[in-house]
Parts: structure tokens; C-alpha cells; sequence
């Protein structure tokens, strides 16, 4: 949003903690911030009383903690609620608002495991991923709803592939490529599994895995290719032992 109207000077003296993410909000202006760009994050660590016991003492904006309070007694909906937030807060300029709202309104129609890859993919574009994995998961485990796509399951695959894979967990990534394979056929989803195998195998299992497969060896050797030219660019060698005992290290540590 390039709106943004700095109104208002009061800094809280005790923040509001969002304890998911580790984030201290101290004023107005940061909650609105925090909003905007975590929509489909918007749960009931935002929308509660806290919140608006919140705004009232430390913010001393009474006004407005009551009109949310009084949402809260009606049942509003939380999309209610956040656009009361900015609306009232004359912080964004009405263009962003009605933006804002237009997400929302999109969100509402989404079905509900549709909203939660929206909010998963969100999260593991914050770096989240320990609680992206998580939602996912839940996506993938709970009973699959007939009325969408397969494609759509096997893109939650990928994605959860690619959690794994930002935490260095190959073989569980290589593991949910495959299936990401065998829902899309998207033979860019086989080659990611592919290199993941080469990440996560000992080389002699790795080695085993390519023989007799023209496939796998094709795209094996376009892969080194590439992983070869990276390696140029940054002027660096790093042998594969180095990246292995690097990968078991992390693993060890993120476990302990």
C-alpha cells in the first residue's frame, strides 16, 4: 500500500504481542501495517478483546476499541472487523481501503481449504515455515474435497515440498514432489524431486536410482550442468561432502 498517513504519535508502552510470529506491535500505524500485509493471516490473535483492551489503554483510542468491541457482541465477521481498523484509524487513504477490501471480499469466497494454502503460502513467504509445513499438512490429511481440482492438492504438495526444502529436509521434500508429480505431470516437479533425492541419497543409492533411467539420467546431467555454472558465477567450490556434512549438521541441531 503507498498510502500510508502517518496521524497519529502515541507509542504503546506495553506492546501488542503476536506470539505466532514473535512480533511486539507498539503503535497505530504498525497494526495497520501488520494488517495490510498479512490478510490472510487474520485470525483470533487479531481479532479478540485483548486487542481492543489494547487500543483503549495503550493507544488511548476509546473510540474505536468500543466499535470494535461492540462487532465482537454482534458477531462480526473478522473482515468486519479489520476494515474498521483501518477505516478508522484515517491512516490509509480510502483508494487502499477499498483495495483491501476487495481481498477480503475474495477471501470470503474461497472455499475453506483454499483459504488455508492462502494462508500457508503466506506464511512460508515470511519465513514461517515450521507453521506452513503444519497447514499444509492439515491440507493433505484431512478429507479431500471433491468439488476441486486434484491439481490444486498436487500444488499443495509442491508447496509443502518447497517448506521442506527451505529447511533443508530433502528427503521429506523429494518425498511429497513425487506425489506433486503424480497429481500434475509437470515434469519441472520430477525434476525438483529429482535433485532432492540427489540432496538427501548417499551416492551410491543416488547413483542406483538414476541407472536404467534415461529420464533421470538426462535430467541428472542438466541438473550438475546447471548446479556447475551456479557455481562458477559465485566463484566458489564447495565439494559435496562439505554440503552433506552442512545438511546433517543442520538436521542434528534442528532437532535437539
Amino acid at each position: 500500500m503507498g498510502s500510508l498517513i502517518l496521524c497519529h504519535r502515541k507509542r504503546a508502552r506495553q506492546p501488542y504481542e503476536i506470539a505466532r510470529i514473535h512480533m511486539r506491535i507498539y503503535t497505530i500505524e504498525e497494526l495497520c501495517y501488520y494488517i495490510c500485509n498479512n490478510l490472510y493471516l487474520i485470525d483470533y490473535t487479531m481479532v479478540n478483546r485483548q486487542l481492543c483492551n489494547w487500543i483503549d489503554k495503550e493507544l488511548e483510542l476509546p473510540k474505536l476499541a468500543e466499535q470494535l468491541r461492540e462487532e465482537l457482541r454482534q458477531n462480526g465477521t473478522m473482515e468486519q472487523f479489520v476494515l474498521t481498523i483501518l477505516r478508522e484509524s484515517t491512516i490509509y487513504a480510502t483508494g487502499d481501503i477499498n483495495k483491501i477490501q476487495g481481498i477480503l471480499e475474495h477471501l470470503q469466497n474461497l472455499k475453506d481449504v483454499e483459504r488455508m494454502k492462502y494462508k500457508a503460502d503466506s506464511l512460508q513467504k515470511s519465513g514461517e515455515y515450521e507453521t506452513a509445513i503444519l497447514v499444509y499438512q492439515s491440507i493433505i490429511n484431512r478429507e479431500w474435497d471433491n468439488s476441486i481440482s486434484k491439481l490444486f492438492y498436487g500444488r499443495v504438495y509442491a508447496s509443502l515440498g518447497a517448506a521442506y526444502g527451505r529447511r533443508f529436509l530433502y528427503e521429506e521434500a523429494a518425498k511429497v514432489y513425487l506425489e506433486a508429480y503424480r497429481i500434475c505431470g509437470d515434469m519441472e516437479l520430477l525434476r525438483t524431486y529429482l535433485y532432492c533425492c540427489y540432496k538427501a541419497l548417499p551416492g551410491d543409492q543416488y547413483v542406483k536410482m538414476l541407472s536404467g533411467n534415461s529420464v533421470f539420467l538426462n535430467m541428472d546431467s542438466a541438473m550438475k550442468e546447471e548446479i556447475r555454472e551456479i557455481q562458477r558465477g559465485i566463484d566458489i567450490d564447495i565439494p559435496d561432502e562439505q554440503f552433506e556434512q552442512w545438511r546433517k549438521e543442520y538436521r542434528r541441531i534442528d532437532k535437539s
